[in-house]
């Protein structure tokens, strides 16, 4: 059967300060994002039910991470001390991925134009 990789996309408000850049770095100060992460899952394609993996499998997942990042500042929660982008990534990847063996990848959006994937070690 072929290999396909499907992605799906979860979104949250959160606040967050970058602890460890310089006191005049606009990041320094709390502020907050629109994130947008996408959950990207690889596998066959199952002959008989014609999918990878079941969406809501997914969802069942990753919806207690977002419960616990939406409308929090992230700096507070275990592991986000320092809420780059990056880090976010690997914290989502190390939280979903023994859930879902399947995962191939993570990314994380601030914003539209800045961006970060990860597809683990």
């Amino acid at each position: 059967m072929p290999k396909m990789r499907i992605s799906k996309e979860f979104k949250f408000d959160s606040a967050h300060f970058l602890p460890n850049v310089p006191p005049t770095h606009k990041c320094a100060n709390m502020h907050g994002h629109t994130y947008y992460i996408e959950i990207h899952v690889e596998g066959e394609l199952d002959p008989k039910l014609g999918w990878v993996i079941d969406f809501n499998e997914v969802k069942q997942v990753v919806d207690p991470l977002i419960d616990q990042l939406d409308h929090k500042v992230l700096n507070e929660i275990e592991g986000l001390e320092n809420p780059t982008a990056e880090l976010m990534a690997v914290w989502f990847w190390n939280k979903i991925k023994p859930d879902l063996p399947q995962l191939a990848q993570v990314v994380v959006k601030e914003n539209p134009t800045n961006v970060c994937m990860y597809a683990g070690e």
